[in-house]
């Protein structure tokens, strides 16, 4: 039935029904009839819920949720492959040890200020590794980014989170930032650096977070939303690395008039 297929798609992404009648440009009363089956969707609500939930809208009508499915792996295996509209990502050994040590100085430097959490980290480590391949044209972590209504989304977190948490290595605390739900992660223990290549990674990441790491969730979506690889990326799809270089000056951190980085 659409109407719990809907439900448990808000639910999933802790969205509030006031959140999405808004988006809708309803009531919530009307929106809860919609959850309740009690009302038929019109075909531009439906389109846009599909769109907030970062589902085609075919998918959606046939109650069908495209999966990523991620698998950590040795590194002598496949870094990615990708088959119909589901995205399955292989991560190599090496690149999830460096993302879980990036996430964990990001959280010791920036996860206790309130505005940073889940939505806030999607972009944060978005921006460390697009702005450093822009920069060096060399990948930092090389964590794969999905498309979707709320700007880049990192398709190994949900995986090497839940990991870390079996670990010990960080928690997950569950609030509010005005008023709207927030998930946030924190760290338990410190970050193994030696897991970066060099110092330059250390000071790019520093930068990043000196420029955005004060931004709130809709700050940095709207700012994602400016950046060519997720303009040009298809709904539910990998961002490309190689679309930085056509980036404006808006979201552009390289000078390209001199050759120097930033």
């Amino acid at each position: 039935m659409l109407a719990k297929f809907i439900q448990a798609q808000r639910k999933k992404r802790h969205l509030t029904q006031e959140f999405l009648a808004s988006e809708l440009g309803i009531s919530r009363p009307t929106y809860v009839q919609i959850e309740q089956g009690l009302r038929e969707l019109t075909i531009s609500e439906a389109e846009k819920l599909a769109q907030i939930f970062g589902i085609s809208l075919e998918n959606f009508l046939q109650e069908r949720e495209p999966s990523v499915i991620v698998t950590l792996e040795k590194e002598t295996q496949k870094s990615m492959i990708k088959q119909a509209e589901d995205i399955r990502v292989s991560v190599p050994q090496k690149n999830l040890e460096k993302f879980k040590e990036v996430l964990l100085y990001v959280l010791s430097k920036v996860g206790g200020k309130p505005n940073v959490g889940e939505t806030v980290l999607y972009k944060l480590l978005y921006f460390i590794d697009f702005d450093y391949y822009e920069k060096y044209e060399e990948q930092l972590i090389g964590a794969t980014y999905i498309k979707n209504h709320y700007g880049p989304t990192p398709a190994e977190f949900k995986d090497i989170v839940e990991e870390m948490i079996k670990r010990g290595e960080i928690v997950r605390v569950t609030g509010k930032y005005f008023n709207y739900p927030q998930q946030k992660y924190l760290p338990v223990r410190n970050p193994d650096l030696t897991k970066l290549k060099d110092a330059r990674e250390l000071q790019h990441i520093d930068e990043v977070l000196a420029r955005l790491g004060d931004k709130n969730g809709k700050e940095l979506t709207d700012y994602s939303h400016e950046d060519v690889p997720w303009v040009i990326a298809q709904n539910n799809k990998p961002l490309d690395y190689e679309a930085v270089f056509y980036r404006t000056p808006k979201t552009s951190v390289r000078n390209y008039d001199n050759g120097n980085d930033d």
